[in-house]
């Protein structure tokens, strides 16, 4: 299909109130789109059906799946022109919003302190108000600005509108060779890759990594874990670790998810004890923010992404969700700062 038809699809569907999911992976020239023929809400329970997933925080909430069999699915090339980026819309947040995360994250480093967990990652949302929205113009700024990422936009009439462009793979499987990275750690990215990471960046990265290491130990032979090197992914840069194996006998796609999500780099350390202090404290129900999505063995393989530099389109209104890792070292008023870094990539995409 040709590019342009493409998004005249995704205009379509939208229009008339049809599910659909269009997406790109990270480096990738091909666009690609599911687009259901019902309104039906569907569930994958045992992750062995052909199709996308969308799949929340909470890993104790239903996986929603778009099938294959319900679909039609498209391809195109993706154009090589680019859409500059500029200006930023108003935000609705006030000053309260910087105060209640500062102490939220305050209680969190005395919540670490008295031994109750190594990591926990907090969020915050911050809604703009939008003078007008075109869901395709949106995805084309992300598309074509973010090439390094999983860039995707996806809707369903009883669920809602989501776009984003995440830097960070759940994992991969292509018959039996298993990916997946550990990422965590954020700086400013400024003209140059070669930064120093302080000790509090370097930990929370190290947890991440372990995490993934101890709890695909059973699952993974010859495992292999790479130096953490540092990527870029928009105006941000990060530390990335990649690792990598071959599937054993004991293997199993949903054992294995439920052993990754949500790992640390979404959640904590311990999961367990860092959700729930989540879920009890950050004030808001992330929904899908910090779950996963993506192709569900789909060509022989599944390939799943962490819903990272997300929103959610609602009545002109933009909700977008960000985070960043507590530690025992981490400084209240930097945390603050990171997400507004963090906010930078999705407030320009949103620019008129």
């Amino acid at each position: 299909m040709d590019y342009k038809n493409l998004l005249d699809k995704i205009e379509d569907a939208y229009s008339k109130e049809l599910p659909f999911v269009t997406y790109k992976k990270p480096n990738d020239k091909v666009v690609k789109g599911i687009f259901q023929k019902k309104t039906v809400l569907e569930f994958s329970n045992s992750f062995s059906e052909e199709g996308f997933l969308f799949a929340p925080f909470n890993n104790t909430e239903d996986v929603i799946l778009f099938r294959i069999e319900n679909s039609d699915t498209y391809r195109a090339l993706l154009p090589t022109s680019n859409i500059p980026l500029d200006g930023e819309n108003s935000t609705i947040n006030n000053d309260s919003t910087k105060n209640k995360y500062i102490n939220l994250v305050g209680s969190c480093i005395d919540f670490i302190k008295r031994g109750k967990a190594k990591k926990v990652v907090l969020s915050r949302t911050e809604e703009l108000e939008l003078t007008n929205f075109s869901v395709t113009k949106t995805f084309e700024k992300l598309l074509c600005n973010y090439r390094n990422a999983f860039v995707y936009v996806w809707y369903h009439p009883k669920v809602g509108l989501w776009l984003g462009a995440t830097p960070e793979q759940l994992v991969r499987i292509k018959l039996k060779v298993f990916n997946t990275v550990s990422l965590a750690g954020t700086q400013v990215y400024k003209d140059s890759l070669d930064v120093n990471w302080n000790k509090k960046e370097l930990e929370e990265q190290q947890i991440v990594t372990n995490y993934i290491e101890s709890n695909l130990n059973s699952l993974i032979d010859e495992l292999s874990i790479s130096k953490p090197t540092t990527i870029k992914a928009g105006n941000l840069l990060h530390l990335k670790t990649s690792i990598k194996g071959l599937l054993n006998d004991k293997f199993d796609l949903k054992n294995l998810i439920d052993n990754l999500h949500p790992t640390p780099a979404v959640c904590g350390m311990p999961m367990n004890i860092a959700k729930e202090f989540i879920l009890k404290n950050e004030g808001y129900k992330r929904q899908f923010y910090t779950g996963f999505l993506g192709e569900l063995n789909i060509d022989n393989s599944s390939d799943l992404f962490v819903n990272l530099r997300c929103m959610k389109i609602e009545n002109l209104v933009a909700s977008l969700f960000i985070g960043g890792g507590i530690t025992i070292d981490s400084i209240p008023e930097n945390e603050w700062l990171e997400t507004v870094e963090k906010s930078k990539v999705m407030k320009k995409v949103l620019s008129n």
